[in-house]
């Protein structure tokens, strides 16, 4: 066993019933009680034998539990719910599988879905389970309160959990009483009644201890449990009881003071040394205590130290690691400053040398900064950081960086490169100014470096390519393809044999810069070689990665079927834990595009919703975001507009900074053409102008869906001319590279662009057109949520082919009928009459109301004259002319009046 993983063990061990430890029945009888109601929390100040009351409990119970000792390290989220999830292990086997795919370098700031993985775990078994956060008052991390509330709210049947703290923890503790799911015992619960005070005590001075003498301990310490212990200590071997009794008084920290000076004072110079000397440790052990003191025999002190009840705890049953109570801790700590303030440095920094030496980061780095040595902590952090950030642990990170000097940081190269990828993970593009630092830092003599993961699997071995691969990956979140192509050669020129990790992201940022240029042909093949390579190496996670982005190269070529198929293959990847892999996610969000694509809107919105639940508990978060926007679509689509803008609103949250590239992000284009479909024509104009995406602009494909939602705007403004011109452009970029799923679009939206300048033959050649390369591969909704005006100009194409007796333009007649199908969407149940309606071309009746104002059309009078003549408000006038617009299948006046003569509405 290594020694992080026997730290880790000792953070899990039960504690076991120390000697001279009362038995507190009335106690024990309220924990068996307090089970039935699912949370317990033990609160009471330190000394109140919290730990000891529940460890003697967990000794009787014949429960399953599971127990964590937490310390300040544990403020990192991904190393509570990891060292969580160790705990339920032992109870739970299979449970610590589960959590490591769910962290990762791009931890989420919201720890919900690794909670909820647990909770459907835990779900699967219907025994009982108890778990014991002990020390909870050292837990300060709002994100780690946020998900133990979710886990509480959320408790499977069976679970209980139990926390011991010195202070409320921030949960929703009234709400919790209030329902009747919270057991609490206070500091008046735990305070040490006559009798029990008589018991503990006797066990120092024996039964004939005058009954006023006990009374008055019990009274003077108010039953606190810390300081009877030290009362019994220090009655040891006193001639006079009652004299020592009387010279006393006073509040709990006098108590402290005085008999821990008692206890103190009585022992040997070597004993009272050794105490002082191994004080700065936060556990102990006999190796560690030599290094430390630099004497032998640390291990024999130990033993003596606890065979005097000297509050030492023993953290395991081999008695190899212990930890001092803590107030006696801080006592020790105290009386070293005051009386040694010299040896304060030396202690910490052999203390940092033996952590180092047994690849104990977090505790050599603490040790070394206790040492005020923050050169070695910042060789340390460099040295440790690859094994921490794959992890998941970028709170523990920033609390070691946050330790350091600003110019410390900016002088050393790999510090600034780490600021650089946090950030970078998450999505932040402000990563530019630590990447400058260490970019600036990087042109002095570079020291010898040794990570801990090895060079092959460091990040930031290699500092000049580092870099290099850091610009690529902002210039990729920019959308800045050359950017990204430029940074990516750089960092190959630059890599050093045998260092794979580093080799593998410029493979995976060379094929990334295709795809963001839209060269899809050379982006396919270097994802797919990338993916072969990663699962050569046994990097699976890095694979399904990969296929993520292979399957949406192949989504841009229009080919919906190697799509579906790639997609398929991330689930065989996750297999045979699929349904419950996070890693899964990706596949059932990929098939979900696919199907709604195809209008299979049922299984779009099983994917959607089996994709979104497992990648909730992905560091990643776009999949989700993803996922999100595919079930806003499916809302829309079957009618529920509300229900779409709540999705699509969610997505949003869950989406990267919206300054990322569309084509990496594309939840916020996607939310302004929900907006538009739903006839909020000034939201989307809005959110247009806010991108700064102008029509006479040269598109490239990372921003095409941002200049195909102003295209979409740009016809609802009457604007056609300018969108024809906007889209000729497009087309012209996506015909050249082969972007047969952009060419689709395109030229769905260049015929209703014709039809709205009155240019019908073309207009129903160019839909032809798309619906030929779109149907093949099942391609339905790019031409059904284009609305109403696609709707009457696939009329349009229909009575063409009627009239001619074959396919018209080539199109087969199951393609039109499974596109104009679609229409019909959740408007289906209005019967045969408006199908009927449909097929002639109007897909409604005009009310009498909206006749008139058709007629004022014609006339070309204004919204605000045709206002004045009905008299009634310019808004409800702006409604009739919508409703027109979208019965005739019109996008402007001009096309709404020639559409309505073809039919013969108007004379």
């Amino acid at each position: 066993m290594s020694e992080q993983e026997a730290l880790l063990a000792t953070k899990l061990y039960v504690p076991r019933r120390q000697a001279g430890f009362v038995v507190r029945p009335r106690l024990v009888d309220r924990l068996d009680r307090g089970l039935e109601r699912g949370l317990i929390l033990v609160c009471a100040p330190a000394g109140s034998g919290k730990t000891a009351l529940l460890a003697d409990w967990a000794g009787r119970s014949q429960r399953p539990l599971a127990w964590l000792s937490l310390d300040a390290g544990d403020n990192d989220p991904a190393r509570f719910w990891r060292h969580a999830a160790a705990a339920l292990e032992r109870v739970r086997p299979g449970i610590g599988d589960r959590v490591g795919p769910l962290l990762g370098p791009s931890a989420p700031s919201s720890s919900e879905g690794l909670v909820t993985a647990l909770i459907n775990e835990m779900a699967l078994d219907s025994g009982e389970t108890v778990l014991v956060l002990d020390d909870y008052h050292l837990i300060e991390a709002q994100p780690v309160h946020a998900a133990l509330g979710f886990l509480i709210d959320h408790l499977p049947p069976g679970m209980h959990l139990i926390l011991a703290s010195r202070s409320d923890p921030p949960l929703a503790l009234p709400r919790l009483r209030a329902l009747g799911q919270l057991t609490e015992l206070r500091a008046a619960d735990l305070r040490f009644s006559a009798d029990e005070a008589a018991a503990l005590l006797s066990e120092a001075a024996g039964p004939g201890l005058a009954g006023e003498a006990v009374d008055a301990l019990t009274a003077r310490t108010e039953g606190w449990a810390a300081g009877l212990q030290l009362a019994a200590l220090s009655l040891r071997g006193q001639a006079d009881v009652t004299e020592f009794v009387a010279t006393f008084s006073g509040s709990h920290r006098y108590v402290l003071d005085y008999l821990a000076g008692e206890v103190l004072d009585r022992q040997t110079g070597e004993i009272r040394e050794f105490l002082l000397e191994t004080s700065v440790l936060e556990r102990l052990s006999g190796e560690l205590c030599d290094a430390v003191t630099g004497r032998p025999g640390g291990q024999a002190m130990l033993d003596a130290i606890e065979r005097a009840n000297l509050f030492l705890v023993p953290l395991d049953d081999v008695r190899g690691w212990w930890r001092y109570h803590q107030l006696f801790a801080d006592l020790l700590r105290v009386r070293l400053r005051q009386q040694q303030p010299d040896r304060v440095t030396a202690l910490h920094r052999a203390a940092a040398a033996w952590h180092e030496a047994h690849g104990l980061a977090d505790d050599a780095v603490q040790h070394a900064v206790a040492a005020d040595d923050t050169a070695w902590a910042a060789r340390l952090i460099e040295q440790n950081f690859d094994a921490v950030y794959f992890t998941g642990e970028s709170a523990t990170l920033r609390r070691w960086l946050a330790q350091l000097s600003a110019d410390l940081i900016r002088s050393r190269p790999r510090l600034g490169l780490a600021l650089a990828y946090m950030a970078l993970a998450s999505g932040d593009i402000s990563a530019v100014t630590p990447l400058e630092a260490a970019e600036h830092a990087s042109t002095g003599q570079a020291e010898a470096f040794e990570p801990s993961a090895g060079r092959a699997g460091s990040l930031l071995a290699n500092v000049p390519a580092a870099i290099a691969i850091g610009r690529a990956w902002l210039a990729y979140l920019h959308g800045d393809a050359e950017g990204m192509a430029t940074f990516a050669a750089r960092a190959r020129r630059r890599l050093a044999d045998g260092e794979w990790m580093l080799e593998s992201l410029c493979q995976l940022n060379a094929a990334l810069a295709d795809w963001l240029r839209g060269r899809l042909d050379e982006a396919e093949r270097g994802f797919a070689e990338g993916i072969a390579g990663w699962l050569a190496h046994n990097q699976r996670g890095l694979a399904v990665a990969g296929c993520n982005f292979l399957g949406q190269v192949q989504r841009g070529r229009g080919r919906l079927d190697a799509a579906a198929a790639t997609y398929q293959r991330i689930l065989d990847l996750t297999a045979p834990d699929g349904a419950r892999q996070p890693l899964a996610g990706y596949g059932h969000v990929g098939l979900a595009e696919v199907a709604y694509q195809r209008n299979d809107l049922a299984a779009a919105r099983a994917h959607a919703a089996q994709g979104t639940a497992v990648a909730r508990q992905l560091s990643e978060t776009q999949p989700l975001a993803n996922g999100l926007a595919t079930l806003a679509l499916v809302r829309q689509a079957e009618g529920d507009a509300p229900g779409a803008l709540d999705a699509i609103g969610e997505a949003e949250r869950a989406a990267p900074s919206p300054a990322v590239a569309n084509l990496l992000n594309p939840v916020p284009a996607l939310r302004a053409r929900l907006l538009l479909a739903q006839g909020d024509l000034t939201a989307a104009a809005r959110w247009a102008q806010e991108r700064a995406v102008g029509p006479d602009d040269s598109p490239t494909y990372a921003r095409e869906q941002e200049y195909l939602l102003l295209a979409r705007v740009l016809l609802a403004q009457d604007l056609a001319g300018q969108a024809l011109a906007l889209l000729e452009r497009l087309l012209a970029g996506a015909a050249a590279q082969g972007r047969t799923g952009s060419v689709i679009e395109i030229r769905a939206l260049q015929a209703l662009a014709l039809a709205a300048a009155g240019d019908e033959d073309a207009a129903v050649g160019a839909l032809a057109d798309a619906l030929t390369l779109g149907c093949p591969q099942g391609y339905v909704r790019a031409f059904a949520d284009e609305g109403p005006p696609m709707a009457a100009l696939l009329a349009r194409l229909v009575a063409a082919q009627r009239s001619r007796q074959r396919p018209a333009r080539g199109v087969p007649l199951d393609c039109l009928a499974r596109v104009r199908q679609a229409f019909a969407g959740h408007d289906a149940a209005a019967g045969s009459g408006r199908e009927a309606a449909a097929s002639g071309g109007m897909i409604e009746p005009l009310t009498a109301r909206e006749l008139e104002v058709l007629k004022f059309l014609a006339a070309g009078a204004s919204n605000q004259h045709i206002a004045g003549e009905l008299v009634v408000t310019l808004d409800t006038v702006k409604k009739h002319v919508s409703h027109i617009f979208g019965k005739l299948g019109a996008a402007s006046r001009t096309e709404a009046v020639a559409r309505a003569r073809q039919l013969g509405v108007l004379r």
